[in-house]
């Protein structure tokens, strides 16, 4: 099997993306079997720190161009696999990958990759804004499409705008917002960061303290999950401005998930929301999102109170190498990187 690795920018780690010419099993118990020994191989190669995979394939949708199921890996002695999410990011990465295996056109300005989401259904649009002559460097804008346009307030996981849980002795208040993946975003003040140069720089307390705000309401939600919901401080940078600190897994993301992008600029647009209150996001539905690692611009485009799309940009992916699985869960052997790192 040939599969490549690929870093989309800002992804806490690299991808590996799996293609199957037939499509990938659908049962999670058959699929742990063949990441056990996919991971292994990985290990064996000194890349244990890729902890995203991508399983790619031809659609059954022929108004698509890829079909794609995200799986997180959760280390440990023992690895985990969560299948229930999405990631942005890998799917940047997936779409690189598969220009190169001739899975879809080669990528150049113009070109738009349809990717359909198997855990939700969602179509996610690529389309390239340049591209080294290699194509093994590219830079996207990404547009999340609903299959139907969703009412804002159904993407309010618990039903309100805002919710509130009790620790470290004091009640915090959160919006709780899903789409792509679901996403905890709480003001950062409530947290006692007083700014944004303090939000970058916090470490083990905030990161302990945003995981314990995940937990309880993974528990309010009855979900026995390592990885969702994802969860985010935020500051106010300005109108239509957030400063953003995400946890990933297994310690703080570099910069937002895509999907955490999405489900913020989803939230923003919806008055009332944590959001919403620190951003005061116009009838634009634009959004700047800052990190320790740059600025992403995000757009939530609604109709008549339903949400329509929101679209990222730029986002870049850049292959790294690719390996030759004969068969899943083999030893692999390396092949000359397409590019350098």
């Amino acid at each position: 099997m040939r599969a490549y690795i690929a870093h989309a920018q800002g992804s806490p780690c690299p991808t590996l993306v799996l293609p199957s010419p037939i499509g990938w099993p659908r049962d999670e118990e058959t699929l742990s079997w063949i990441l056990t020994g996919v991971h292994r191989a990985l290990c064996e190669r000194g890349a244990a720190h890729v902890l995203k995979i991508a399983l790619v394939a031809p659609p059954a949708d022929p108004g698509c161009d890829l079909a794609y199921r995200f799986v997180q890996v959760v280390p440990g002695a023992v690895p985990r696999f969560e299948f229930g999410g999405s990631c942005g990011h890998s799917i940047l990465s997936s779409v690189l990958a598969v220009s190169q295996m001739g899975m879809v056109p080669r990528l150049r300005p113009g070109v738009r990759v349809r990717v359909r989401v198997l855990t939700n259904d969602d179509i996610v649009v690529c389309e390239p804004l340049d591209t080294t002559p290699a194509g093994d460097r590219v830079t996207f804008t990404v547009g999340f499409r609903r299959t139907a346009p969703t009412p804002l307030a159904g993407t309010l996981l618990l039903g309100e705008t805002v919710s509130a849980l009790r620790t470290g002795g004091h009640e915090i208040p959160y919006s709780l917002v899903s789409l792509g993946n679901p996403y905890v975003f709480v003001d950062a003040t409530e947290l006692d960061i007083p700014d944004e140069a303090a939000l970058f720089a916090a470490g083990a307390p905030l990161f302990r303290a945003l995981t314990r705000i995940r937990e309880l309401v993974a528990l309010r939600l009855g979900w026995d999950s390592l990885c969702f919901p994802k969860v985010a401080a935020l500051l106010p940078g300005g109108p239509s401005v957030l400063a953003a600190r995400a946890v990933s897994v297994p310690s703080w993301h570099p910069t937002l998930a895509l999907t955490g992008a999405t489900c913020l600029a989803t939230a923003a647009v919806q008055v009332g929301t944590v959001p919403h209150r620190l951003a005061g996001v116009d009838a634009s539905g634009r959004l700047t999102v800052r990190t320790a690692a740059g600025r992403t611009e995000v757009r939530a485009t609604t109709a008549a109170g339903r949400l329509v799309e929101v679209s990222v940009s730029p986002k870049s992916a850049r292959l790294v190498t690719a390996l030759d699985l004969p068969e899943a869960g083999a030893r692999s052997r390396a092949v000359p990187e397409p590019s350098k790192p």
